[in-house]
């Protein structure tokens, strides 16, 4: 195989060692000491796609993206197989946070994905595709937080769950992800993949704030979260649809909770003293569980709608429905 009229070889022993050694530093978050290793192998092996490949994704570790653009462009350039390559994703997530959409179009279809339009549609405008619901990972190396959202094109995700306050996300924001996913969550018997926030993409300017209702049944729950949508919104009865996991059990294979079958949940961390999303006894409407009337609730919908909202539905079931402490808290 020759690329360039240059033969191509296996890379030296040298090349190896040095990628291991700086792959090593870089999980110890070692990014400098990496980065001059791995600009080594790239001058020992140049006419290697990998040596450029490495080095775009040490970028992307540093969000250094003008440089893992260039670096990405060159692993490309070298590539001896048409579809399907790595080196091409990873080029995308990059021209994704540039908001290089020509170059992103171009990395998607060099990778295989069919986009709509061909490869002349709206060359300039954001990629959009329809790829459904998935979970995502916010604030990985923080407070992290599994939510559900919508996946705008392969890199990004909008948030439509009502993140916890910790995880410093928002309801409606748009975060870039990584391509290889790092756990699963089972819905129905289906699995969907975990992808990990890379960063935020786009912000948004709803807040979140956190209410305690009074809500008798789940019927009262449920009317607040309808106003809320209705107006364009969100609530979130964050009683039953948050659990603490620990760092093993949230990157592994689970089954979601959907907040309406009762069931002791291993896995989970919460203080069963504790109810709400400290607890791991979760309380939905299966027989035999008494429902808990003070739920604890998200709502993200901007400050001069949340309380007008709130009051409209404690007026249309008084007797059944209050709520207090309400609080902006994202």
């Amino acid at each position: 195989m020759r690329i360039f009229h240059r033969a191509r070889h296996r890379p030296s022993a040298t090349w190896r060692q040095t990628t291991d050694r700086a792959f090593t530093l870089i999980g110890d978050g070692r990014y400098e000491d990496a980065g001059a290793l791995l600009v080594m192998a790239a001058d020992l092996e140049p006419w290697l796609s990998d040596s450029w490949f490495n080095l775009a994704l040490l970028h992307k570790f540093r969000r250094d993206w003008e440089q893992a653009r260039s670096a990405g462009l060159r692993a490309v350039a070298l590539l001896d197989r048409e579809h399907g390559a790595p080196d091409w994703w990873n080029l995308g997530i990059t021209a994704t946070a540039l908001q290089d959409w020509p170059l992103a179009r171009r990395a998607w279809q060099a990778y295989g994905l069919k986009l709509p339009g061909g490869p002349g549609g709206q060359p300039d405008g954001p990629v959009s595709l329809d790829l459904g619901t998935t979970p995502v990972r916010l604030s990985p190396d923080g407070e992290s937080e599994v939510v559900w959202g919508r996946r705008l094109d392969p890199a990004r995700i909008e948030v439509l769950s009502i993140p916890l306050p910790s995880s410093g996300r928002r309801w409606g924001e748009v975060v870039l992800h990584d391509g290889a996913p790092h756990g699963e969550r089972v819905t129905d018997g289906v699995a969907y993949p975990v992808f990990d926030e890379i960063e935020l993409w786009a912000p948004s300017p709803v807040p979140t704030y956190v209410v305690l209702l009074q809500a008798a049944t789940a019927g009262d729950r449920d009317a607040l979260e309808r106003l809320v949508a209705d107006a364009g919104y969100a609530a979130e009865d964050w009683t039953s649809s948050v659990r603490l996991l620990c760092r093993a059990c949230s990157e592994s294979r689970m089954a979601s909770d959907d907040g309406i079958a009762a069931h002791h949940d291993p896995h989970d961390d919460g203080d069963a003293a504790h109810p709400g999303h400290l607890s791991h006894l979760s309380q939905g409407g299966a027989a035999g569980m008494s429902w808990l009337v003070e739920r604890e609730c998200g709502i993200a919908a901007p400050a001069h709608l949340v309380r007008v909202l709130l009051d409209r539905w404690v007026a249309a079931a008084p007797a059944t429905r209050a709520y207090r402490d309400l609080e902006e808290v994202c």
